[in-house]
C-alpha cells in the first residue's frame, strides 16, 4: 500500500541522512560499527530449509504454550509455527499477513513508537520492512499463555542481513506476555537488525522477554520502543548471550499518569564479545514509577557498554525512578563502561542512579572455601548468583528454567569462567 511505501521511503531517507554512526558521536563513542559498515551484506540468501523443526526446538521455550511464531532468514515459516486456541479478540501471526489482511489496523501503530527513538539502525529497519511478528490484544482480554517469537538465521555463502519487525499492540485493560528469541543455525557471519514496537493502552500490561542467542560470528543491532498509557504497566527483560558485536537501544515512554515500568536485564560476555545497551526511560506525565536493573558478567577480553538515561519532563511531578547497573569483571582484560544519566525538569521527584564495577568479593570466596568448596566452584557459584538475581524477577517458570540452564552451561563451558 501507498502508506507503507511512504513509511519505507521515510526510513531510507533518515538513514541516508544519518549514515552509519561513528565513534565521533557521543552515543557511539565506545562502539564501532565499522565491521558492519564495511561488510557486503545482502537482503536475501542463506538456506531457509536449514531452519528445521529440530533447529527451532533448540531455541523454543519448552512447555510455555501453544503460541509460537518461527521466522527463518527473516521470513515467516508457517510449517514450524503453531498458533492455536487464541482467545476471542486476539490476533497472532506474521506482520506480512497482517499488512495484507488488516492494513488499516497495522497502519495505526506501525512506526509510531520507533520513529521517536531516532536510531539510524531503526530507520534502516523501517526502510526494509517486509515481515515479522504481529500481536493485537483487544480491550479487556487477558492472555494467560505467552506468545513466543523465534527469529532464526541460517547463513549461507552470502553475508545475509535480516530486518525483523515486531509489532505488539495491547489495548485497554488487556494483558499479554511475549518471549522474543534471536539465534543462529550453523556457522558463518550474518547481521540481524531488529525493531520491536510495544504499544500499551490505558490500564493494560505487557511483559516482554527478549533473549539474544546469536552465533558468536554474528552482528546484532536492535531497537525496542514502548509507549504506555495511563495506569498501565510494562515489564521488559532483555538478556544477551551471543553475537560478537551487539547494540540494543531501549526507549520507554511513560505517556500516561500512574504508570509502572520495570527494565530488568542481564548480559554474559566472554572472549572478545562487545555488547552495548543504551536505555532511555522518558517520564512524560506525572505520578509514574520506573525501576531499572542491569547486571553484566564479563570475562576474557569482553567489553560492555551501558548508558542509562532517565528523563523527567516538565510537569511530571511525583516521579519515582531508580536505576542500577552492576558489572562483575572476571579478568584483567575485560572492560565495562557505564554512564548513568539523569535529566530532571520537575522539582517534586525521587530519582536515584548508580553503577558498580569490580571482581568477585574475596570475603565471599573465602567463606565458601572455608565450607569445603574448591576455588573453581566457589567462583562459579558467586558468578551464577549475580545472574540469578535478574532471572528471579521473571514470571514465566519455563523461561526461568531455560535461562538458568543457559547461564550454567556458559559458566561450565568456559565462555565465562
Amino acid at each position: 500500500p501507498q502508506w507503507l511505501r511512504e513509511l519505507r521511503t521515510e526510513g531510507l531517507e533518515r538513514f541516508a541522512a544519518a549514515g552509519f554512526p561513528s565513534t565521533r558521536q557521543e552515543e557511539w563513542r565506545f562502539t564501532s560499527v565499522q565491521p558492519i559498515a564495511e561488510a557486503p551484506f545482502v537482503l536475501t540468501g542463506g538456506d531457509p530449509a536449514a531452519v528445521d523443526r529440530h533447529a527451532a526446538h533448540r531455541f523454543e521455550l519448552c512447555e510455555a504454550g501453544r503460541h509460537l511464531l518461527v521466522f527463518a532468514n527473516g521470513r515467516y515459516a508457517p510449517e514450524l509455527s503453531s498458533v492455536a486456541g487464541l482467545p476471542e479478540g486476539v490476533r497472532v501471526g506474521s506482520l506480512a499477513a497482517a499488512l495484507r489482511e488488516s492494513g488499516d489496523l497495522v497502519r495505526q501503530y506501525l512506526g509510531a513508537a520507533a520513529r521517536s527513538a531516532g536510531s539510524p539502525f531503526g530507520a534502516l529497519n523501517t526502510a526494509f520492512i517486509a515481515d515479522g511478528a504481529f500481536v493485537y490484544v483487544a480491550p479487556g482480554v487477558r492472555m494467560d499463555e505467552p506468545v513466543q517469537f523465534l527469529y532464526l538465521t541460517a547463513p549461507g555463502a552470502d553475508l545475509l542481513a535480516t530486518n525483523p519487525r515486531s509489532l505488539i499492540v495491547v489495548d485497554r485493560m488487556a494483558r499479554v506476555s511475549i518471549v522474543e528469541t534471536y539465534g543462529g543455525v550453523g556457522t558463518g557471519m550474518y547481521w540481524t537488525n531488529a525493531v520491536t514496537e510495544v504499544l500499551v493502552a490505558d490500564g493494560a500490561r505487557a511483559d516482554v522477554y527478549r533473549v539474544q542467542r546469536e552465533a558468536e560470528t554474528a552482528f546484532h543491532t536492535a531497537v525496542t520502543c514502548t509507549v504506555q498509557g495511563r495506569d498501565s504497566s510494562v515489564h521488559l527483560h532483555p538478556v544477551a548471550f551471543g553475537a560478537s558485536l551487539s547494540r540494543h537501544d531501549i526507549h520507554i515512554v511513560m505517556d500516561g499518569e500512574n504508570g509502572h515500568s520495570i527494565l530488568n536485564g542481564l548480559y554474559l560476555l566472554g572472549g572478545r564479545q562487545h555488547c552495548d545497551h543504551h536505555t532511555t526511560i522518558d517520564h512524560a506525565r506525572p505520578h509514574n514509577e520506573s525501576h531499572e536493573y542491569m547486571n553484566g558478567v564479563l570475562d576474557g577480553e569482553a567489553h560492555s557498554v551501558f548508558t542509562g538515561r532517565i528523563i523527567v519532563r516538565p510537569g511530571a511531578q511525583r516521579t519515582d525512578s531508580k536505576q542500577t547497573n552492576n558489572n562483575l569483571v572476571l579478568s584483567e582484560q575485560a572492560r565495562a563502561d557505564s554512564q548513568p544519566q539523569l535529566e530532571i525538569y520537575a522539582d517534586d521527584v525521587k530519582c536515584t542512579h548508580g553503577a558498580t564495577l569490580g571482581p568477585l568479593d574475596e570475603k565471599a570466596l573465602f567463606y565458601l572455601r572455608s565450607r569445603g568448596i574448591d576455588p573453581v566452584h566457589a567462583r562459579s557459584l558467586l558468578t551464577y548468583g549475580f545472574g540469578a538475581e535478574i532471572i528471579d524477577r521473571m514470571e514465566i517458570a519455563p523461561l526461568q528454567a531455560q535461562l538458568d540452564r543457559l547461564v550454567r552451561q556458559r559458566l561450565l563451558g568456559g565462555h565465562v569462567r
